[in-house]
């Protein structure tokens, strides 16, 4: 028996839908993506951030977007838009919302506060988007209401006055941090968007690196990014079937008395039985869309 495949979310491709584009947040219904994020802040215009936040609100509460996670990037609490931001969606048919600039227990302390008088008990996910944040990053990552970290890779590298990379290994302490602070409060932490949008091969690169340091998916700003990076943070089917098999030898070990197991001249142990149980329910949360 594996994992309990209805209690997965997966989220391996986020991808960002700007408020002010109603085609796009239409066409988003039809989409491969994980969850969708709705975004007011970067990607709206101070003049358009009301006429935004309404269209927003509208194509949440009238539904159609299926399996597909709805997370609100709200405006930063310290701007004229925050307050009436988390009012509008504090009961709205959402998931979670999502806070940029995050840097401080302050800010988290400020934002629940927020939530709380506007009668929102759900969630909040947090952007990391400066050294300040990620250097104090154990201070309010482990704050309960924290449901994600949401890596703001843009801003960072803009904050450390670096570049972008190909390799982005200007970048490797600081994400490696975050996904350790990340897994030591045990929550799912999504890398940052990559801009070089028409470069699918960069995009394919750096995916997979993220997903070898530990993300657990990718935050996009285009639809067609999204079968590299499902392909990328997901499983194969031969990956499915190697995880399967793990799982026969390791129960038929177990039922032997014995501690350890061996497939394919590997030894095979309770943790990577564990992970093994992880990967199968994974892939079936998948197949019960």
């Amino acid at each position: 028996m594996t994992g309990d495949a209805s209690q997965i979310r997966p989220r391996r491709s986020l991808l960002f839908m700007p408020g002010a584009n109603a085609r796009a947040m239409e066409k988003a219904k039809q989409l491969d993506c994980d969850t969708i994020l709705f975004d007011l802040e970067d990607a709206v215009a101070p003049d358009a951030k009301a006429a935004a936040r309404d269209a927003v609100a509208a194509v949440v509460e009238a539904g159609g977007y299926g399996y597909r996670e709805l997370v609100v990037r709200c405006n930063a609490l310290e701007t004229p838009w925050g307050s009436a931001d988390i009012a509008a969606f504090a009961q709205a048919p959402i998931s979670a919302l999502l806070f940029p600039k995050v840097e401080s227990l302050t800010q988290v302390d400020a934002l629940v506060a927020a939530l709380d008088a506007n009668g929102c008990a759900r969630p909040i996910w947090v952007m990391i988007e400066s050294p300040t944040a990620i250097l104090d990053l154990t201070t309010f990552a482990g704050h309960p209401r924290i449901e994600a970290l949401v890596i703001g890779t843009s801003d960072l590298v803009t904050e450390m006055h670096g570049r972008h990379t190909l390799h982005r290994h200007n970048l490797d302490y600081a994400l490696q941090r975050c996904v350790l602070v990340a897994r030591h409060f045990g929550k799912p932490i999504f890398d940052g968007v990559h801009l070089d949008f028409r470069n699918l091969e960069s995009l394919k690169l750096i995916c997979e690196s993220g997903r070898d340091m530990g993300f657990d998916g990718k935050t996009l700003i285009h639809p067609s990014h999204l079968e590299i990076t499902n392909a990328a943070f997901g499983y194969s089917a031969a990956e499915v079937e190697h995880a399967r098999q793990v799982l026969t030898v390791w129960r038929a070990a177990l039922q032997a008395g014995k501690g350890v197991a061996v497939l394919d001249g590997k030894l095979v142990e309770n943790m990577h039985a564990a992970e093994a149980e992880r990967v199968v329910a994974y892939a079936e949360a998948i197949a019960r869309r």
